[in-house]
């Protein structure tokens, strides 16, 4: 059984930090709160973490100099920025002194916690027990994710890249919803207008791959994603 992911999440809005936090909980990550840039590389020094939310405005220490500090003493762990501003200089500021991510106040949770999950996937710590299984039985079906294989019997079926990756996803997340936006963000490296549609047609695919077992059926889930039922 893995642990839960950690989270350092600073930020100087009461208001917003607490929100955030609440929901980060919600979503099975354990996080701690700071409020200066100061106390948040204090605390960082003293506890283990696997991800750092850093706000850009801070008072004592701007998210940049935290960053920096960070860097100094751990060049891996992911860092994402929270900032309302949106000049390409501040972007760029970010990624030079190290951040995997950068996101634009005003944004919705779901998105913070897609790109979250995108960088997790990335890394170590991201891999769960779940994660590590490359073989599934799907009722009639054994899907071999390695072998990109769908298979009834002796009859196999070879799966392209980009339906063996999604169908991987679906059975991850088996009778859950697998999030639209993460899909994209871990497939397609990029959530936009035209990678989507790309994606509902290879669902469609995958549905005419699965139609021999009317036990399963992958469903859409409006607003949301899809799911992938096996009765």
């Amino acid at each position: 059984m893995t642990s839960k992911t950690r989270i350092l999440l600073a930020e100087d809005d009461p208001n917003l930090g607490t929100l955030l936090k609440e929901y980060l909980e919600a979503k099975d990550f354990e996080t701690v709160l700071c409020t200066d840039g100061d106390k948040t590389f204090k605390v960082f020094n003293q506890q283990q973490f696997d991800f750092v939310i850093l706000d850009v405005m801070m008072p004592i220490k701007d998210g940049f100099t935290v960053a920096k500090e960070i860097r100094t003493t751990n060049k891996k762990i992911p860092i994402i920025f929270l900032t309302a501003k949106s000049m390409k200089e501040d972007t760029l500021k970010g990624f030079n002194v190290g951040a995997d991510d950068y996101i634009t106040k005003p944004f919705s949770m779901e998105e913070l916690i897609v790109r979250i999950n995108a960088i997790l996937r990335r890394t170590d710590k991201g891999r769960t027990e779940t994660e590590e299984q490359k073989i599934f039985n799907l009722g009639i079906f054994i899907f071999d994710y390695e072998r990109q294989i769908l298979k009834i019997n002796t009859d196999e079926q070879k799966l392209t890249t980009k339906e063996n990756e999604l169908l991987y996803l679906l059975c991850l997340n088996k009778n859950g919803v697998l999030e639209r936006n993460y899909a994209l963000n871990s497939i397609w490296g990029d959530d936009n207008y035209f990678n989507g549609r790309s994606m509902d047609v290879y669902i469609a695919k995958l549905r005419k791959h699965l139609k021999p077992d009317t036990s399963l059926e992958i469903i859409n889930i409006h607003g949301k994603g899809f799911k992938l039922l096996v009765t």
